[in-house]
């Protein structure tokens, strides 16, 4: 029944979005109830849910996009990305710089956020393609693909990290070879995935001069333009942060938490979460990008006043998905996938990648698919003396499949490369998808390699 109700839901959220043309985030909203009601959720309960939902996403959220829109808007006004585009095309030229893209965007994956990495380098890029003359998407797909990747399989980012965790996977190893594993789903589903996309759509494929997210990019001499450097360690100043922290961390405490609350770690783990670096990188753009180049601090802040209102409706949305994925997972649809695998005979690695899809698809949060499934397989797992490195990773690939609109990244990639919602099926729910497989198919030849 709760699978009847999620499709029903799914159908109407589309429904109210493409054809009612009903503002997103209140389809999210109303959608969202009136599903709660078909789960049989307590009436009463059902606001609660929303509210937790929403608060869960939006508590880191709002100082994290809000804070990097201010910074990416500081750095675009001031002429920083136009400077690291030119700068870019200049040393890699226009047929290279997909793979400059995924470097850059894979190395800062690692060490970020997927909403932070998309954040802060989304504008670099889409400066990159309109002073390269090429299409957003052209980059942008590619950037999205290494983004996405290290999320799912690298540790330290949190899903694989926990995951691994829950099944007792060695986290220097999963490192290892969940490189060996993204890299090939990187390629293709970045630069490969790109020509597929690009052949079967090519109306996508135009050059945009501003999206809403960013505004329009302004024209500058060149000469005007702050330095690379500067524009640089400005734009990722949170990164440079948090990778510090990671590896700090890392090879400190072996990841473990601060014992000492007011000692060294606690001060390392303070500067490298998320808020903290976002914080402190805004204030240094607004100095580098600002003061330094003698702006008034009335200027500065009408930059950062544009910035927030160019994506407010883009929290809402994200807002509206978190409301969304709760009233899922509160009405017990994440209970009906565990009794739906409970008696499968498949292999834990396959068997774990399918439960890990089933509930991604059903709850829409990657990190919420991957802890329910590490903790549905880590019976199985222990029985059949499966490799936890590989269930782990497979669980990651698993938790990246079939992104669509109960998964606020959907809703991000769609806001952020201004596409429709048929769009953003058709580019990021498939690109997903193809990490996914792509994922799943490295994970089970690594693992008859290796054992």
């Amino acid at each position: 029944m709760q699978f009847v109700v999620l499709l029903l839901g799914i159908l109407l959220l589309l429904f109210l979005i493409i054809k009612v043309k009903l503002n997103t985030f209140v389809s999210l909203i109303v959608t969202s109830i009136l599903v709660a009601l078909g789960l049989g959720m307590n009436p009463a309960n059902i606001a609660n849910s929303i509210k937790d939902g929403i608060g869960s996403s939006m508590g880191e959220l709002i100082i994290v996009f809000g804070f990097g829109a201010m910074i990416g808007r500081l750095v675009a006004d001031a002429g920083g990305s136009y400077r690291i585009a030119r700068t870019l095309i200049n040393v890699f030229g226009k047929k290279r710089l997909q793979v400059a893209i995924v470097v850059a965007s894979f190395l800062i994956g690692i060490s970020l956020l997927f909403e932070v990495g998309l954040v802060l380098v989304t504008p670099i890029v889409f400066a990159v393609a309109l002073e390269a003359e090429v299409p957003f998407l052209y980059l942008g797909i590619s950037m999205a693909a290494a983004l996405s990747a290290t999320q799912g399989f690298l540790p330290p980012q949190p899903s694989p990290t926990a995951v691994a965790t829950v099944l007792g996977a060695n986290i220097g190893e999963m490192l290892l070879i969940g490189i060996i594993v993204a890299i090939p789903c990187v390629i293709v589903a970045g630069p490969i995935w790109t020509r597929v996309i690009r052949r079967f759509n090519p109306d996508l494929f135009v050059i945009k001069r501003s999206l809403p997210a960013f505004g329009e990019v302004k024209e500058f001499d060149l000469k005007e333009t702050p330095g690379f450097g500067l524009s640089v360690v400005t734009s990722l100043f949170p990164v440079i942060f948090m990778a510090a922290a990671t590896i700090y961390q890392l090879s400190v405490d072996g990841g473990a938490a601060p014992k000492n609350p007011h000692g060294l770690d606690a001060i390392v783990a303070m500067l490298g979460n998320p808020v903290i670096a976002m914080v402190l990188a805004l204030l240094f753009a607004i100095w580098s990008m600002g003061f330094h180049r003698q702006r008034t601090m009335k200027e500065i802040s009408a930059t950062l006043e544009d910035a927030i209102k160019s994506i407010a409706m883009l929290l809402m949305v994200i807002a509206g998905g978190s409301a969304f994925k709760e009233v899922l997972i509160d009405g017990g649809v994440g209970k009906a996938v565990q009794q739906l695998m409970m008696h499968s005979s498949l292999s834990p690695i396959l068997l774990a990648w399918l439960i890990t899809v089933i509930l991604r698809i059903s709850l829409g949060s990657a990190t919420v698919a991957g802890m329910t499934a590490a903790g549905l397989v880590l019976p199985l797992m222990t029985t059949m003396s499966a490799d936890p490195v590989m269930v782990a990773l497979a669980i990651g690939a698993g938790s990246l499949a079939a992104s669509h609109v109960n998964d606020a990244g959907f809703w991000m990639f769609s806001e952020y490369f201004d596409l429709s919602v048929k769009q953003t099926f058709q580019v990021w729910t498939t690109l997903e998808t193809v990490i996914s497989i792509v994922g799943l198919g490295m994970v089970m030849l690594m693992n008859a390699i290796i054992n």
